[in-house]
């Protein structure tokens, strides 16, 4: 068990979920977190993360650092999306074994799981299937990450445990039309939309699409619920066990920014996957829920942007 002393070691800090996790952490008051830039320590050099643990001796890690991006960087560097989290990963797991780290949580993602899984998605459904292809190179890192942190617990008796979140959102999110996913990127849309006063806002695809949607402070809470109540091999799934179409997000989004237009849809343009929503039913029955509902994450998200990030995303 994690005690408020306990010497905690968040990779990625600066990241969406990296930074809530800190933010947790602090809100619940421990008091030794430890973090490092990508400046100070490049992740992908094993010898200099060697280092670093051997200098620090975190008790415990929250490995949430990553090569992100969205479909255009997926397939534009696949080797970099593959590579680099591949390095990342294995020296960050490595290390945290050969130093003495009581427990690991690797933070993975859904897209580990088939294109065309049936739905809700349940842990067990890994490896079943084809991925989806425009993001493989990241989720075949993250499936090894999964595998590695297993390999690690079945050859040597060693605590890591391996979390998939559903899709994300919440202060910190990247807010690129480039490179943003769906939801920070319909805020910037409307909100753009409103205040130039444009006619309407077009939606990429048919509107048709289900997701789900996770608060990214109600993932960093689970995070730390499962540091400290769950120490199993299985992989375990994080998210809300709702999901709403493409079209009924784009609505709430635009009465949240408040925007007037007119929504349009481009069937021109790819849908994705029909859905994609996780089965929660194992983090449910350790006695966790997601506390935030989505119009209320959607304003808090759309705040935090029009003071953080309008100019800068």
């Amino acid at each position: 068990m994690m005690q408020r002393h306990s010497r905690i070691y968040i990779a990625g800090h600066r990241g969406l979920v990296g930074s809530a996790i800190h933010r947790e952490l602090q809100r619940q008051g421990y008091t030794q977190i430890l973090t490092v830039s990508r400046a100070e320590l490049d992740l992908r050099d094993n010898q200099a993360v060697g280092a670093w643990f051997e200098r620090h001796q975190p008790e415990y890690v929250f490995l949430a650092a990553a090569k992100v991006g969205g479909i255009l960087a997926n397939s534009t560097y696949p080797v970099d999306f593959l590579q680099d989290n591949l390095q990342i990963q294995t020296n960050l797991i490595q290390h945290s074994y050969r130093t003495g780290v009581k427990k690991l949580l690797f933070l993975g993602s859904s897209c580990i799981y088939p294109k065309f899984a049936p739905q809700p998605i349940k842990e067990e459904y890994l490896l079943t299937g084809a991925l989806e292809p425009t993001n493989q190179w990241y989720a075949i890192a993250k499936i090894a990450g999964i595998k590695l942190c297993q390999a690690y617990r079945q050859q040597y008796g060693w605590s890591a445990i391996c979390v998939m979140p559903t899709n994300l959102y919440g202060p910190g999110d990247r807010f690129d039309l480039h490179n943003a996913h769906v939801l920070p990127a319909l805020i910037r849309k409307f909100h753009e939309a409103k205040i130039h006063q444009q006619p309407q806002v077009t939606i990429w695809g048919t509107g048709t699409p289900r997701r789900e949607f996770l608060y990214v402070e109600d993932l960093a809470a689970a995070c730390i619920f499962l540091m400290q109540n769950y120490d199993e091999p299985e992989i375990i799934n994080v998210g809300t066990g709702e999901d709403l179409t493409i079209s009924e997000l784009a609505h709430l989004i635009r009465k949240i920014t408040g925007y007037s237009g007119e929504i349009v849809y481009d069937p021109s343009k790819p849908d994705g996957t029909p859905r994609k929503l996780l089965d929660v039913s194992r983090i449910h029955r350790l006695g966790w829920q997601a506390q935030t509902p989505l119009p209320l994450g959607i304003e808090k998200t759309y705040a935090w942007y029009v003071t953080h990030a309008q100019g800068n995303s």
